[in-house]
Parts: C-alpha cells; structure tokens; sequence
C-alpha cells in the first residue's frame, strides 16, 4: 500500500483521529477485555504476513495493531503517547545482548 506525502501525519495526528473515529463507532463505551481480543487477532495477522513473506499484509497488520492499541488505551483512560513514553524510558538505558536474534535484557541473561 502506497502512503501519499498529503496521507502521512504525525503519530499523534493519527492518534487523536483513531481517537474521534472509535468514539464516533462507540467503542470508548466497550470493555476493554474484548478489545484486547482485536488486539490478539491483528497480532495473528501480522506473523501471517511475516510467515508468508507478503510486505503489504505486513504494513497493514501493523497498522492495524497500533489502531487497536490506541484504542485499548483510550477505553483505559491512558495516552498512547503517554504508555509508548513509559516503555522507552523502561527500555532507554536497558543493557543486554542478541541471543539467535533476539534481544535479551541482562537481568534474563
């Protein structure tokens, strides 16, 4: 899928128009256990494409994923900038190493 330079918006642009259209479908009124099965789902889409090699699949799942988080945030009063803010400063100084490509913190090591 072609992203045209009009279409590209800031992370928090975006966000805040997921924000509008989930509160326009009523889904900041739905619990948020059931949200959280949409966010599983389009995971399960995202290694169907990485398993099929299909890149545009890939890009949506994606996409898709970070909707339904948003989303999943929003129906728990919490920021999206504000919980990706709390993991990278979990994350910033964290040491570690890559074991068979994957990264493991030093305190699992």
């Amino acid at each position: 899928m072609n992203i045209t330079q009009e279409q590209k918006h800031s992370l928090d642009e975006l966000s805040a128009k997921i924000e509008k259209w989930a509160e326009n479908k009523g889904l900041h009124l739905s619990d948020p256990s059931k949200q959280f099965l949409k966010v599983v789902e389009e995971v399960g889409e995202v290694a169907s494409a990485l398993a099929k090699g299909k890149k545009d699949e890939l890009q949506d799942g994606i996409g898709d994923v970070f909707v339904t988080i948003v989303i999943l945030a929003m129906q728990n009063n919490l920021s999206i900038r504000d919980c990706v803010a709390a993991a990278y400063t979990e994350i910033a100084d964290r040491k570690g190493k890559m074991v068979d490509g994957v990264f493991v913190k030093e305190t699992d090591l």
